[in-house]
């Protein structure tokens, strides 16, 4: 489902009111050739996907039309186990390869017997052959399911079987946890395995050499679909499924969300023009989904040396070496990435001059983050923090430097910016409401200013999930032809056009005086130095619930960090990289005799939570907490390790204060 332009006359209005108000990028600086930053004031269009033939939507034949343009351009670049002696310390494929490997794996999967509709779970490792299996699914017109492994044995299987999965596609350790499962599988027909295939039997997926990446010259040119594909899968309309992906389940059981050709295509083109993404640029990796549209732009994809599903815990030196290494213009990485990434840069000074550009989703990221992270950057690089979910996907964006330049003194009292919608994406307010919402005839629209539920419609917004009727009726709203998707968080538009995010609909907590938002009320908090972060829960049942604070401490251990084992005592002793200059206006403790200030990281939690107490005193939007506990770590998603998991924390802290 898709849609060229807005419907109604106000949707209108608010779009070119938004348009006329994005921030322009200075016209003074210096930006290399063909790597051009867009301003928020120029994005342009989504050019409309053809429609003179179905098979044009196809998302894998872009990466072939790339391969014919940039044969020789590496297209994956990926560290080896062992690089010492094997030809350097990284692999890649060129994008010759990888067309070459697309159109391999799509004739062997077909042989399989994998047919257009074919659901198929795909538990592939990061890297070549995860690009290779899923262009060539997408190839044959098959439909792959994509699941974090790492959401925990519960919520895998009842993901998997859900889906009811005909295919099974993946490393001989996946496959050994298929086995262990047969229940979640027992739909499945058709078992491939990459790699060593064992007593498990079904079929193995064959590449081409580790180190040739040179073309067969007997072969058809770079780039041109094989015709024996397209007889045996065939042509399929845009609007029937081309992938399911899972969400995170941050605020409850994971759901699939159906992907079409025509939303990848809607997606990528809206990536490239809100984000000046262009071919031959490099882009740092660090989520394997989110690096598909990499080939798809034709930007060469560096894979880091790290666990995806533990990015909060990566090692910021596999990060900054990739990007330096490589000479690396992009990085797409999680808020809480970027926080360890920047930390290490406070003590141990280390620029990225080559970047030009960096994304970050997966949660609200706090300004001080953004400060730390400028500094490691050239003055003509931007920061985006773009807005969205895995149904909708982008939704609105803003940069760093409206967040530290303007926007940042008022978080603490209406939520967190967001910035403004894209082109294309139609971004309403309506009255907050728990039930479904059977028409857009029934719809409240609120005004600028007043908090209520995000609703967005638009090409990249996906239409449905995958037989979950309850989760349909909960979270679209029929308009037509047209579907709109309730986000499920709450927000407002402030008199600029800007969007602002209050928190998640359902984390909002209902007392008998009134209702408070998770997001403006945790960034008051959030502003005191020995304050890591701050989760806003209720005890109890609505509307009569208990505001209670939970707090994580900011606690830097050296020891605990891992790479200040290999730095020399005399470095491991110095002062903080030059220019960071953290963003906290709250109390920053005692003074002693001398006027000098005691480290705040270091009070007692008895101390820090007298000054979150009188702080919540001070302001009238939160003087009715009086409950603070300290948790010793917040759980959050697998994904990004940056959504805190709301709800397991509001059980802790009943069973806190009931003196369990």
């Amino acid at each position: 489902m898709a849609i060229s332009k807005y419907e109604s006359g106000e949707g209108l209005a608010v779009s070119r009111d938004c348009r006329d108000r994005r921030e322009r990028v200075p016209s003074n600086r210096t930006v290399p050739m063909n790597d051009t930053i867009p301003s928020m004031s120029a994005l342009t269009p989504p050019p409309r996907v053809e429609a003179d033939t179905r098979r044009a939507h196809n998302i894998a034949l872009r990466v072939l039309r790339m391969a014919h343009r940039m044969a020789d351009r590496p297209a994956i670049i990926w560290p080896r186990r062992r690089w010492i002696g094997c030809g350097g310390k990284y692999a890649r494929w060129t994008f010759a390869r990888l067309a070459s490997e697309i159109e391999r794996c799509a004739k062997q999967l077909a042989q399989f017997g994998l047919k257009p509709g074919t659901r198929t779970v795909v538990l592939v490792p990061p890297g070549p052959k995860f690009f290779a299996v899923m262009f060539a699914l997408f190839r044959i017109n098959a439909v792959p399911v994509l699941i974090d492994p790492g959401m925990g044995r519960r919520w895998a299987a009842h993901c998997l079987a859900s889906v009811h999965a005909e295919a099974f596609v993946g490393s001989p350790i996946a496959h050994l946890v298929r086995l262990l499962a047969p229940d979640v599988f027992r739909d499945t027909r058709v078992c491939v395995t990459l790699g060593r295939r064992w007593f498990w039997g079904g079929h193995r997926l064959c590449f081409g050499p580790p180190d040739h990446d040179a073309p067969n010259p007997s072969a058809r040119p770079v780039g041109e679909p094989d015709d024996t594909i397209d007889a045996a899968t065939g042509d399929i309309a845009p609007d029937a499924p081309a992938a399911i992906l899972f969400t995170s389940g941050s605020t409850g059981p994971p759901k699939g969300v159906i992907y079409t050709h025509a939303t990848f295509n809607a997606q990528v083109d809206l990536l490239a023009s809100t984000f000046g993404l262009r071919p031959g640029q490099i882009d740092v990796a660090t989520f394997p989904p989110f690096a598909l549209f990499d080939a798809a732009l034709g930007i060469t994809a560096v894979i880091p040396r790290m666990d995806p599903t533990r990015p909060g815990f990566c090692d910021p030196r596999a990060i900054i070496d990739a990007v330096n290494d490589h000479a690396a213009t992009n990085l797409f990485g999680s808020p809480a990435l970027l926080d360890r990434v920047a930390t290490y840069h406070r003590y141990f000074p280390s620029p990225l001059p080559t970047l030009r550009r960096v994304l970050t989703a997966g949660a609200p990221v706090r300004p001080d983050i953004l400060s730390r992270l400028r500094g490691m950057l050239p003055g003509e690089a931007v920061i985006y923090t773009p807005y969205g979910a895995t149904e909708a996907l982008p939704v609105t964006a803003i940069t760093d430097r409206e967040i530290l330049c303007d926007t940042a003194q008022t978080t603490a009292r209406g939520g967190v910016c967001v910035g403004r919608p894209v082109e294309g994406a139609d971004v309403h307010i309506i009255r907050i409401d728990d039930g479904p919402v059977a028409s857009w005839s029934n719809v409240r629209r609120l005004p600028a200013g007043e908090i209520g539920e995000i609703v967005v419609r638009g090409p990249m917004v996906t239409a449905a999930y995958y037989e979950n009727e309850r989760g349909n009726e909960l979270a679209k709203i029929a308009d037509g032809t047209q579907v709109w998707h309730r986000m499920g968080d709450v927000g407002y538009f402030d008199e600029q056009g800007r969007l602002w995010m209050c928190g998640r609909k359902s984390h909002r907590v209902i007392t008998p005086h009134g209702v408070l938002f998770t997001e403006p009320v945790e960034a008051i908090f959030n502003q005191h130095p020995a304050v890591r972060r701050t989760a806003l829960v209720g005890v109890g049942a609505a509307p009569k619930q208990r505001p209670v604070l939970c707090v994580e401490r900011r606690r830097f251990r050296r020891r605990s960090a891992r790479w200040l084992s290999h730095i020399p005592p005399r470095r491991r002793r110095g002062e903080p990289a030059h220019g960071f200059e953290p963003v906290c206006n709250a109390v920053s403790g005692p003074a002693d005799k001398s006027g000098r200030v005691a480290n705040p990281i270091a009070r007692s939690d008895g101390d820090v939570r007298a000054d979150l107490l009188e702080i919540a005193r001070s302001n009238p939007m939160t003087r009715l907490i009086d409950t603070v506990l300290f948790h010793r770590r917040f759980p959050v998603d697998i994904r990004h390790n940056a959504k805190i998991f709301r709800e397991q924390l509001a059980a802790w802290a009943e069973r806190r204060l009931r003196g369990g």
